[in-house]
């Protein structure tokens, strides 16, 4: 379908809904506060169908719907999840489909055939398959499970919206509870784009804020009177970003609410999108209580494309990890253009073990905290588990004695001003401190209230930052600025009393929008900068940090950066 038709149906859509939400809304809230036993009909376990749908019933209260035919709207494709009727009540907005994108038939540019056959495997599982250019997508019922288990696997990126997301779409009165920084009911338009919204007193919020760090999360959803709709996700080795990658997860609208499941996807993404990998996750319905891990290894008796069974794949262990800062949780990382992988260091000695890996040479990174201070390579086998050994952690710019240090280099902004908000709100929110607080003076200002989290061009493209030198410091001097991530190719410039230095090269950096979107999590880079001794003096230095980018931009819009740390050290 051409995309300005796509769009024309998706806006007369929306109209319906916004017509008729008040009595369906009305109808819902009424229905999903009887009683469990009051809504609870006799069912049977099976797969039924007719011209349109594909019928599934788990046995466990919870009957959905495939679409097999094209609706004719962009919001309604072959392959879409129709219905999820849960214990009586109707889950799926029935103007719009659960989907991968924005729909089966819009995933690759002049690509719209869909093709979706269901099955029964043996006695107790139901398999639908969805096929869409270079797209096979699994649904898969189990008997007496109220679950939908589900399979992405991708062939080629898709290239229409340059993401792989699967996003489920519930009437808001269903579900009316979710995150609060991406509940959207109440604002009064938007601040930035399209999608983040301000508040009459001044607070903002957005579906970007609704995110989390992939590696603190083990499912997302929302819940209304005693039940909860979940997405519990696997070890999503398919995704682009490793543990610390931040994106949207819920948003809640006057109509919907909204739970994105988010498979490969473009936003702040630091590496290319992975392809030929299965990438599994389970759609959960329940009393509303978290959900538990679910197990997913019998899904490899189903055929699915992409599938490495646990036989086939192989693990990386280390016995250790030294030079660790003790204040600081450590990260182990594993990546390659195929997959990802990561595993917590134990606290007290470091040593970590990363199983199900599937065989290939990964780049294995240390994290400190989010910043990365040792990186090697490991090799994995099939049925073997590699030794990786003692790590020596050498490359911590924090284990340098410095004469002075603002911050912590640990690959975050935490510690700085709003450095604990800029995740969940927008930076113009009322709730954020003065991006300009004045001259840090080192020694007595601190970094919580002394020094920004982020520095924009067009905000607080200068800062400074006094410091005293005694006589037997005036000697060359390296000041080291790190930055976790970058916007529209803004970096710092330094200049010591009269000493400018050269203009720093932009650093590599996602292509889309972070700061203002809840994420500080780029590509971390260290600038260092040389100061002649000659142009130090005995008491009061002055340094000035100014934000510099060939590009420009208005406000929190401009070429802005996230700071991680800075620090005066002798030149080694």
């Amino acid at each position: 379908m051409h995309m300005s038709m796509r769009r024309t149906a998706f806006a007369s859509t929306l109209c319906l809904l916004a017509a008729g939400c008040g009595d369906a809304g009305n109808t819902a809230a009424a229905g999903a506060t009887r009683t469990l036993a009051t809504v609870a009909t006799a069912s049977a376990f099976g797969l039924t169908q007719d011209a349109s749908f594909y019928t599934i019933d788990t046995g466990a209260g919870l009957v959905f719907k495939v679409r097999r035919l094209d609706n004719g709207v962009s919001t309604q494709s072959a392959g879409d999840i129709a219905s999820l009727v849960y214990n009586g009540v109707e889950y799926q907005d029935q103007g719009r489909g659960a989907q991968v994108n924005s729909g089966f038939d819009y995933l690759y540019k002049g690509i719209s055939a869909v093709d979706v056959n269901a099955e029964t495997v043996g006695s107790d599982v139901v398999k639908v398959t969805v096929q869409a250019g270079g797209l096979t997508h699994y649904y898969i019922a189990r008997r007496g499970e109220a679950k939908i288990y589900m399979g992405t696997y991708f062939t080629s990126e898709p290239d229409t919206l340059n993401l792989a997301r699967f996003i489920v779409r519930v009437p808001i009165a269903r579900l009316p509870n979710g995150p609060a920084p991406s509940d959207l009911r109440g604002t009064s338009g938007a601040i930035e784009a399209s999608d983040v919204f301000g508040m009459p007193n001044g607070e903002t919020r957005s579906k970007h804020y609704s995110n989390m760090r992939l590696k603190d999360w083990q499912f997302i959803g929302a819940t209304g009177t005693n039940v909860g709709l979940w997405i519990v996700r696997d070890n999503n080795e398919g995704n682009s970003g490793g543990p610390f990658y931040r994106s949207l997860l819920n948003q809640a609208t006057a109509t919907n609410q909204e739970i994105t499941y988010i498979v490969n996807y473009g936003e702040g993404q630091t590496e290319p999108l992975r392809t030929k990998i299965l990438n599994t996750y389970t759609m959960v319905f329940n009393d509303g209580s978290a959900p538990a891990p679910v197990d997913t290894s019998w899904l490899g008796t189903l055929g699915l494309a992409g599938w490495v069974g646990p036989e086939a794949r192989g693990a990386v262990s280390g016995a250790a990890i030294t030079g660790r800062d003790p204040r600081f949780a450590y990260t182990v990382g594993f990546a390659n253009a195929t997959a990802q992988y990561w595993t917590a260091a134990d606290a007290t000695d470091g040593h970590f073990a990363s199983t199900g890996m599937i065989p290939g040479t990964y780049t294995m990174k240390v994290y400190k905290n989010e910043l990365a201070v040792d990186t090697r390579t490991v090799t994995v086998g099939a049925g073997a588990t590699t030794d990786a050994g003692t790590v020596a952690v050498t490359g911590d710019p924090g284990s340098a004695a410095a004469l002075w240090r603002i911050g912590e280099w640990d690959g975050t902004p935490a510690e700085f001003i709003n450095g604990g908000k800029v995740a969940t709100m927008h930076p113009s929110d009322v709730r954020m401190a003065s991006w300009t607080p004045g001259d840090y003076v080192v020694g007595t200002s601190t970094p919580a209230t002394g020094f920004p989290a982020y520095q924009w061009k067009d905000v607080n493209g200068t800062l400074t930052v006094r410091f005293n030198l005694r006589a037997s410091q005036v000697v060359p001097l390296r000041l080291r600025v790190g930055i976790t991530d970058a916007f529209a190719g803004g970096r710092p410039k330094a200049q010591v009393n009269g000493w400018v230095s050269a203009n720093p090269p932009a650093s590599t950096q996602p292509s889309s929008r972070t700061l203002t979107v809840g994420t500080y999590r780029g590509n971390n880079t260290m600038y260092t900068f040389d100061i002649p001794a000659t142009e130090l003096v005995v008491g009061q230095n002055v340094l000035t940090l100014t934000a510099i980018s060939g590009s420009s931009g208005i406000r929190f819009l401009s070429p802005g950066y996230s700071y991680d740390a800075l620090d005066l050290i002798p030149t080694p």
